[in-house]
């Protein structure tokens, strides 16, 4: 990864992407934002500023235009979380967001149809963003980034992209759990 120009951490969602935001807006030499275009069409989507790091899991599906906008000027991070921990987030708001629009749209609200766990249905989702993620990253300037490894790859990611700011108020925002799931199970 290069010491600055465009940085894009592309995930699941629900894997600790809110939390990498905060811990991004300690660092004074790059700008960052969570899902800051997601709501713009055509090219206002992808008109991210020099030198920002943009944490936003529905870019993952807009792969072929982050290639095409952007190329070789851009460097990747792969935020991951096991997919247990993924797919339970995602069945608590089940019928909302991104979790909606896989069941919805993509499987045309078949599953419910079927005998599974519902469960399943995230754990699907998990594998089909991970694996189109991989296959997008496999010949980028790139790092994997495992939650539950969240301040030590933090730490390796603030020297590979030479970032400056407060890396410890950085690393605290690891200590709180931001955007958390509700406690019950909608639909389930």
């Amino acid at each position: 990864m290069p010491k600055r120009g465009n940085i894009f951490v592309l995930s699941t969602g629900r894997c600790g992407s809110y939390t990498f935001a905060k811990a991004c807006s300690h660092i004074t030499n790059y700008t960052s934002a969570h899902e800051s275009r997601a709501h713009l069409l055509y090219q206002n989507r992808f008109d991210y500023p020099e030198n920002h790091i943009e944490i936003d899991n529905r870019l993952s599906w807009m792969l072929g235009r982050l290639e095409a906008n952007f190329g070789a000027r851009a460097s990747y991070v792969h935020l991951r979380r096991e997919a247990v921990g993924v797919a339970s987030s995602m069945l608590k708001r089940r019928e909302s967001g991104i979790q909606r629009a896989y069941e919805e749209g993509v499987l045309m609200g078949e599953f419910r149809k079927i005998e599974g766990e519902p469960i399943d249905l995230f754990l699907d989702y998990c594998r089909t963003v991970n694996s189109n993620i991989e296959y997008f990253l496999r010949d980028k300037k790139k790092m994997v980034f495992a939650l539950e490894n969240a301040k030590e790859d933090f730490c390796f990611f603030w020297d590979h992209i030479g970032a400056e700011g407060d890396v410890e108020a950085a690393l605290s925002e690891w200590d709180i759990k931001h955007n958390n799931s509700p406690k019950k199970v909608a639909g389930s």
